[in-house]
């Protein structure tokens, strides 16, 4: 029998070589290098180190303590365990330092004596996940700070089965530091509502399951008997509906409702309280100027208030405009309201987290463009998005037609398709991204459910786990995702789905467990050529009649809320401009482009206010009609409250019907 040494030397011996850990052997007290793999000379900029003391290859790392952790390696024999250490490390010698973090072990090996002889390095470089985790706790930090800042009281509630049924009772799973200050009750994170206040428990569970089961957010003043407290609350739903949570902002207004019960009950009563009246007003008087004391207070918070509040009309917009869509008919419609009101709630929750950097909030700006340039411009950020571990290949098709679709949601859908490439292949594998032209008969278009015809196809393929028929089942609806909690909104796959169906095309799954997947967009062929990217802004940018022959000006910084007031306008047949501060919307109203409304918000980036665009605005345009839409109360800005005639205010969120009402209000006074 022959021994399987002379088999197994080669099999090590390229395991060595092509090991994804760097791994270096260390022979000898001085620590002279006799094994170093591929992976430890690119970690340590490809120096020559074979033949050499780590104190002669390796300066840097000397400077750093490392001969002396070997050194106690080799006189003790007991190995040397690292995790996240930060090394300095110098491509050349004398030359810059890069931070890098290390998971490493230096291993002893001992002679046929028992005497250590040598030390094994093996480890592996993760900057990467060090990085990450010192910015998620940097963020959660910030979160944390600004979260406990909120003047407001904060919490978030959970439902439960309780004795009285499903959803009968809920739990606070988070307060901020003032829930105690304005509801007057300590330590409610844990508590349970019955448990709590069982006499008004019936009451809140009525409110805010309305919330959790319908998703209208809500606007309400509430006694809260148990403290004696009165609250103004707003409350919305925490998507996706199944995590059964409910985010509530509350402030408390007691000193101002105890004034004005006070004096409903003086004016109710004056005539028999003649003797009383004077110690009755002097208490009025009082609790209003402590009212007065809490708004001016208020005031100090204006900003986080403003951005909450642009949050809650992006809410209530977003979900009332995906209604009417519904109710409309026209379902392709209303994925980006979708999208618009998660991305909000996410941000209620988180208020630092970006939600998806490529996803605006806009409506579809089709041009004619070639497929393949759009591909080729974004495989450096594909490439960099999807890692080292994973082969990136192109495959265009010569000749491929041109589409007429918005170039940047497509971008957006090739970005959302290759990451969750990405994550089907944590080992690792090969994504393809491939073009071509497809003729599409009557069976092959009912298939796909589209019109026959011709087509372009963008399909992304992977080498990664596949899918079973059930997940590509429900893959395209929107919150679904088989992602762990928190690494997934479950919304990628169904703005995909959206954006490829309102772009007249479709989008398709092909996918086998344990064989990879391929997700195709497929878009119409436009017959023509590719628009030239400056010849279409000066047609975007020349004058254009108005609907009714009325255009509104609308100025907001918050995108979400101006595309839904902007949608709103259009819909109610309107030719609408946008600008996103004050200085971009007076380059709009020095031009010769008809105004007949201006809509802007009050608190305005770089360097001018909503009424200061006003003013300048009506100066130019003597008798301009002027609607504020403002996040809270900014008396200040608008001279406390007294505002010139043809200026009118909402405060955020309203309703969109509402809105619109009162636009058609407002320009129906003005002259066609």
């Amino acid at each position: 029998m022959h021994s399987d040494a002379g088999l197994i030397a080669p099999i090590l011996t390229q395991m060595f070589e092509q090991a994804p850990t760097f791994m270096a052997l260390l022979r000898g007290p001085e620590h002279r290098f006799d094994l170093a793999n591929p992976s430890y000379l690119k970690l340590i900029g490809e120096r020559q180190v074979v033949g050499r003391t780590v104190a002669e290859a390796m300066p840097d790392a000397v400077a750093q303590g490392v001969v002396g952790i070997l050194d106690d390696v080799y006189r003790s024999g007991v190995p040397y365990t690292a995790n996240g250490a930060r090394f300095l490390i110098q491509a050349e010698p004398g030359g810059p330092s890069e931070e890098r973090f290390l998971d490493f072990v230096y291993q002893p090996l001992r002679d046929a004596d028992g005497k250590v002889n040598a030390i094994f390095v093996e480890g592996a470089d993760v900057t990467e996940r060090t990085l990450s985790e010192r910015a998620r706790r940097d963020s959660e930090a910030l979160y944390k700070g600004l979260f406990d800042a909120i003047d407001e009281g904060f919490c978030i509630i959970e439902f439960l089965d309780g004795p009285h049924g499903p959803d009968s009772d809920y739990v606070h799973i988070q307060a901020n530091a003032a829930y105690e200050r304005h509801a007057g009750i300590p330590d409610v994170v844990g508590q349970k509502l019955r448990e709590m206040v069982p006499a008004e428990a019936d009451a809140w569970v009525a409110r805010y399951g309305a919330v959790l089961r319908t998703g209208e957010p809500i606007r309400f003043q509430q006694e809260l008997v148990a403290t004696g407290r009165y609250l103004e609350l707003a409350a919305v739903r925490i998507e996706p509906a199944s995590r059964k949570q409910v985010a509530v902002i509350f402030q408390d207004i007691t000193a101002r409702r105890k004034a004005e019960i006070a004096l409903a009950e003086l004016n109710a009563t004056l005539e028999q309280q003649v003797e009383q009246r004077s110690a009755e007003l002097m208490a009025a008087e009082e609790a209003l100027r402590q009212s007065q004391k809490m708004e001016a207070v208020g005031q100090l918070t204006g900003g986080i208030a403003h951005d909450f509040n642009n949050i809650l009309a992006g809410i209530g917009g977003s979900l009332e405009m995906a209604q009417t869509r519904i109710v409309q008919g026209r379902i392709g419609d209303t994925e980006r309201f979708l999208t618009g009101a998660k991305s909000a709630v996410r941000r209620a929750a988180n208020l630092t987290e970006r939600l998806l950097a490529f996803s605006r909030r806009q409506t579809l700006d089709p041009k004619p463009f070639n497929v393949n340039g759009l591909v080729n411009g974004m495989l450096d950020l594909i490439t960099r998005s999807v890692g080292p571990t994973i082969a990136i290949e192109a495959v265009g098709a010569a000749g491929l037609w041109t589409v007429h679709a918005d170039a940047s949601q497509l971008e957006n859908a090739l970005l959302n398709l290759c990451i969750n490439s990405r994550d089907a292949m944590p080992d690792g594998g090969k994504l393809t991204i491939e073009t071509s032209n497809r003729w599409m008969d009557e069976r092959a278009a009912r298939a796909r459910d589209l019109k026959p015809g011709q087509y372009v196809s963008l399909c992304v393929s992977d080498t990664g786990t596949g899918m079973t028929p059930e997940v590509i089942e429900r893959a395209f609806d929107p919150f679904f995702t088989t992602k762990p909690i928190g690494q997934g909104t479950g919304l990628g796959l169904s703005m995909v789905y959206g954006f490829a169906g309102q772009s007249g095309g479709a989008a398709r799954i092909y996918s086998e467990p344990g064989k990879g997947t391929m997700i195709c967009i497929y878009l119409p062929r436009h017959i023509g050529d590719v628009v030239d990217e400056a010849e279409a802004l000066t047609d975007s940018d020349a004058p254009q009649p108005a609907v009714g022959g009325k255009t509104v000006l609308v100025v907001d910084d918050e995108p979400l809320v101006r595309m839904l007031v902007v949608e709103q306008l259009e819909e109610l047949g309107y030719l609408v401009v946008e600008a996103d501060d004050g200085p971009s919307a007076l380059k709009i109203i020095e031009t010769n482009q008809p105004i007949d409304l201006l809509i802007t918000d009050v608190g305005l980036p770089r360097g001018m206010n909503g009424r200061q665009v006003a003013d300048a605005a009506r100066k130019r345009r003597p008798g301009l009609e002027v609607l504020f839409i403002t996040g809270y109360a900014e008396n200040a800005v608008l001279n406390h409250g007294h505002l010139e005639p043809g200026m009118h205010i909402m405060t955020k969120p309203f309703e969109m019907e509402v809105f619109a009402r009162r636009v058609r209000e407002l320009l129906a006074g003005t002259k066609a």
